[in-house]
């Protein structure tokens, strides 16, 4: 499918009507299409301002041997190297779903996977590209995966992802849940404040098959979905979402608001860290997030697991792990599996 609009100068084509809108639907997205390059230099400052929006305040950013808050989260790779997928759809000539004004609708978070190969912190320029890596059918749904690569200065690649959306979902859209018991939820945890249970940062030695690894128990409020989604380390911030905009989130798949992949996948990150400290994942460590259920605003998830498997790699042990995201009402949120370097 072609932008005629584009081509003719947004002046119509053969007699089409001037506002017709070629959106980015799955069948107009192409396998190899690119988006714009982004630069980003991190600094102290936006450092913190990724542990604030992803609700680690008690991150310090030395524990990777550096000084104090120059080593970036592993996860802030999904901030200062972001999808764009909007960016993406206009420079091939489209208009994002999200951005359509005729059959407007969104296409949300399925699955995120993420590899590091070199530490990121402070001082850093981070240049990334983006492109259309594949799209497929399963059960009726229609997805998309989007391949992101993030380079330092020197073209060091420091991180690479894949992130894949749905962009048509056969099931309709999905029931909310009754949240008859939200305001309980508020008095186990305050919103805005993971419980965490006490660290235990696993030697290759300790990190032995079974063993089971502390939890964290993060609640989500409209506050912390709004401040994750004013995050903006590249490109525009869009005006309405299925985060913030709840009238719009009610039309779409999950029938409500819902917090953003990237803050689900940056909460594993923070449970795995219990255990794990930040050199684990930048020593060539991965994450694969899969998305199950919805994490509303008001929802209580509790992330757990445990060690699957560990060998000696190159020198190195190699820690399996497992992890499952379960809300208040017992139902299963999230499930991720990381491959980490102790």
């Amino acid at each position: 499918m072609k932008c005629i609009w584009c081509l003719n100068g947004g002046k119509g084509w053969y007699g089409m009507a001037a506002d017709t809108e070629y959106v980015w639907d799955y069948d107009a997205v192409a396998v190899g299409q690119t988006g714009g390059e982004t630069k980003v230099t991190l600094t102290e400052e936006s450092l913190r301002a990724y542990a604030r929006a992803t609700q680690q305040l008690s991150w310090s950013g030395a524990e990777t041997g550096g000084n104090h808050a120059d080593t970036a989260l592993p996860s802030m790779v999904l901030a200062y190297a972001p999808l764009l997928r909007y960016e993406l759809a206009e420079k091939n000539g489209f208009i994002a779903l999200e951005d359509a004004k005729i059959a407007r609708r969104q296409t949300p978070f399925a699955k995120c996977e993420i590899q590091w190969h070199v530490p990121v912190g402070r001082g850093d320029c981070m240049t990334s590209t983006r492109q259309v890596l594949r799209k497929y059918e399963r059960r009726g749904s229609k997805f998309v995966t989007f391949r992101v690569e993030a380079f330092k200065q020197g073209g060091v690649l420091a991180a690479d992802y894949e992130y894949t959306c749905i962009f048509e979902y056969a099931g309709g859209k999905k029931t909310v849940p009754d949240m008859g018991n939200s305001e309980s939820v508020g008095e186990l945890a305050r919103p805005g404040r993971p419980v965490a249970e006490a660290s235990q940062h696993l030697t290759g030695e300790r990190a032995q098959t079974g063993v089971i690894l502390p939890s964290l128990r993060v609640t989500e409020d409209h506050q912390t979905i709004v401040t994750y989604n004013q995050l903006r380390l590249a490109g525009r911030l869009m005006a309405g979402n299925i985060h913030t905009d709840e009238k719009f989130a009610r039309a779409n798949i999950f029938g409500g608001a819902v917090n953003a992949g990237p803050a689900t996948v940056s909460y594993v990150e923070q449970m795995l860290r219990l255990s794990f400290p930040s050199s684990a994942f930048y020593s060539g460590g991965r994450l694969v997030v899969r998305a199950i259920e919805p994490f509303r605003a008001g929802d209580q998830v509790t992330l757990g697991g445990d060690v699957t498997g560990a060998r000696e790699v190159e020198n190195a042990n190699l820690v399996t792990c497992a992890v499952r995201g379960i809300n208040q009402n017992d139902a299963l949120v999230c499930l991720a599996d990381a491959s980490l370097s102790c």
